[in-house]
């Protein structure tokens, strides 16, 4: 069966122009539409830096920039919450939280031991929370549930375990939508026992751009923007939502959560050396986004779904659930390996720039490039087999190689090194 190529209602090669952006970042944008190591690699558009030119020029440290306030009351409102507060990365965003939350050690964490909180920042929360984490592995291998999490709650006073006192969800992670539905139940679980609920929601907007599709809205509607985002976030005390993402803005992520609580936030941010003078410029472009990009996560979908596709019709196993615009695959089925995928993509005439496994699909990627992807593989497939080097579709090696791909596609037990590996797939964050 031959899948057809998706198309979107946009062209982002159109979106910078030398006349305004110089040739220079033309050709960026040309690299940048075949590069899906991450989606915070897209470029600003001419039409996005135009606009943050009008932006007001207060300081903002002192709360006197309208477009900053502006941006951060517009999201508090989207999101359901009384107020936000804009700082530079997700990374600082989640880090300003969970220490806002954390009043006095001992203090400890629950998460997943994939969380980018815990994996990707730096050591953060010991850092600046002086926090120890509890890690959990999923049960279902997807994401935590209630069941997972209450019986690691340290609840009492043994002087040997410090008490939970936050639990963090990420959403998307890996990709991956955690059903709300879970995320309800642990909400009533954690204030049951009194413990704050904080989300990581660097891609939450990639999940609410999902469910509008879902329930049949309209993405460019801010009223059901509004419906949507108020209903994920409701179950949390707090949340980071990543700005240059998805939503392609140049920097910057954003806090919710109460009035209190972002009032102490900012006694933070300013001690973390994060309060921005004249940000009203990066707020402008983020505001952009959010109003300009955000429908165009719907696509960045379906040329995931796309792309997966085509790649399962080849024969290559897709490791994770492709539920909005990461696809994970593994191309040894059918012969080949990472590495030489990797290069073969790399030394096309118009190169196409992988993460290894992690394919991240940004509002950026053509759908030709999605389609030359794909054909890539198919080439490599044919060339081995008309080698003779794979056989009704699979390759012809060894009984030590193929017990070593057999120990990696096939693990026996939940310890394996092929079990880690594959765990450690799904946990690729940046």
């Amino acid at each position: 069966m031959t899948i057809p190529s998706t198309s979107i209602p946009y062209n982002p090669l159109t979106e910078v122009t030398a006349d305004v952006g110089g040739k220079e970042n033309v050709e960026s944008l040309q690299r940048i539409a075949r590069d899906f190591r991450s989606d915070t690699l897209t470029v600003p558009t001419d039409a996005q830096l135009l606009h943050s030119l009008k932006a007001s020029r207060g300081d903002d440290v002192y709360g006197e920039d309208p477009s900053t306030a502006a941006l951060e009351r517009r999201v508090a409102k989207l999101t359901g919450k009384e107020a936000a507060m804009f700082a530079v990365s997700g990374t600082m965003t989640n880090q300003l939280a969970i220490r806002t939350h954390m009043k006095q050690p001992p203090h400890s964490i629950i998460l997943d031991y994939r969380a980018h909180v815990q994996k990707m920042e730096a050591g953060g929360i010991a850092m600046f929370s002086q926090a120890t984490t509890h890690q959990l592995f999923p049960s279902n291998g997807l994401y935590l549930t209630a069941e997972d999490i209450e019986p690691q709650l340290q609840l009492g006073n043994n002087i040997h375990i410090a008490p939970t006192k936050l639990i963090c969800l990420e959403n998307t992670l890996s990709g991956i939508i955690f059903p709300q539905d879970e995320i309800v139940k642990i909400g009533k679980l954690a204030k049951k026992h009194d413990i704050r609920l904080h989300l990581d929601g660097a891609r939450i907007w990639n999940v609410a751009a999902d469910e509008i599709e879902k329930r049949g809205l309209d993405s460019n509607n801010e009223n059901d923007r509004q419906t949507v985002l108020t209903d994920l976030l409701a179950p949390f005390d707090s949340a980071s939502l990543c700005l240059s993402k998805g939503l392609g803005a140049p920097i910057g992520s954003i806090i919710i959560g109460t009035k209190e609580f972002i009032e102490r936030a900012k006694w933070f941010r300013k001690a973390f050396g994060g309060g921005i003078r004249q940000c009203g410029g990066l707020a402008a472009s983020a505001d952009y986004a959010l109003t300009n990009h955000f429908p165009r996560l719907a696509y960045t979908h379906q040329l995931a779904k796309r792309l997966e596709s085509g790649l399962k019709e080849l024969g290559c196993d897709i490791a994770a659930p492709v539920d909005t615009n990461m696809v994970f695959f593994q191309p040894q089925k059918i012969g080949l390996s990472l590495d030489a995928v990797t290069a073969r993509l790399a030394a096309l005439p118009n190169p196409i720039i992988v993460g290894r496994e992690r394919c991240v699909v940004h509002h950026q990627i053509t759908p030709q490039a999605i389609e030359d992807f794909i054909n890539c593989i198919n080439e490599m497939k044919n060339e081995k087999e008309i080698n003779g080097e794979i056989v009704n579709g699979k390759e012809e090696i060894g009984e030590k190689e193929k017990e070593k791909l057999d120990n990696y596609n096939q693990p026996k037990g939940k310890t394996t090194d092929a079990v880690l590996r594959k765990q450690a797939a799904l946990g690729y964050q940046n």
